[in-house]
C-alpha cells in the first residue's frame, strides 16, 4: 500500500485550528458547531443571524486568505454536470436533516460528546461515502 497523502505535520494544524473554531464558536455562541446548523438558522431565524453570517464568509474566504498568504494555487476541477452536483447538493441537505446534522456537527462536535447518535451518524456516513466512491469508480 503506497500512502501518498500522507500529511501528519499540516493534519494535526488542522485539526487543531478546527478544534480551536469549535471552541470559540461556543464561547461565543452557547452551541455547538456544525455548518448545515449554521447555514440553516443563518437561513431561518433572526437570533445571532450576525455570527452565523460571518462563519458561513469565513468558510468562503478562508481559502482565499490561503491562497493570498502562502501564495499556492488552489487547484478544484468539476469533473460531473452541474445537474448532478446540484442535485447531490439536495441529497446532501435532505440527508443533514434526516440525521439532524451534517459530518462537521456530528463528527466533530458530537463524537467530541460521546454522542451515541453522532457516532452512529458519522459512521454512517463514511460507510455510505466508501460505498458511494466503489460504486462509482467500479461500475
Amino acid at each position: 500500500m503506497n500512502i501518498v497523502n500522507f500529511t501528519p505535520i499540516s493534519a494535526l494544524t488542522g485539526g487543531l485550528i478546527i478544534g480551536f473554531a469549535v471552541l470559540i464558536f461556543f464561547l461565543f455562541n452557547g452551541r455547538l458547531i456544525g455548518i448545515s446548523g449554521i447555514a440553516s438558522n443563518f437561513i431561518n431565524r433572526e437570533e445571532k443571524k450576525l455570527d452565523n453570517f460571518l462563519f458561513l464568509v469565513g468558510l468562503i474566504i478562508g481559502p482565499i486568505f490561503y491562497k493570498f498568504f502562502f501564495n499556492k494555487e488552489i487547484d478544484i476541477n468539476i469533473s460531473n454536470s452541474f445537474i448532478l452536483l446540484i442535485v447531490a447538493g439536495l441529497l446532501v441537505g435532505f440527508g443533514t436533516r434526516i440525521s439532524g446534522g451534517c459530518t462537521s456537527g456530528h463528527g466533530i462536535s458530537g463524537i467530541s460528546r460521546f454522542s451515541l447518535r453522532s457516532i452512529i451518524a458519522t459512521i454512517t456516513f463514511m460507510i455510505v461515502g466508501v460505498i458511494t466512491v466503489l460504486i462509482k469508480n467500479y461500475l
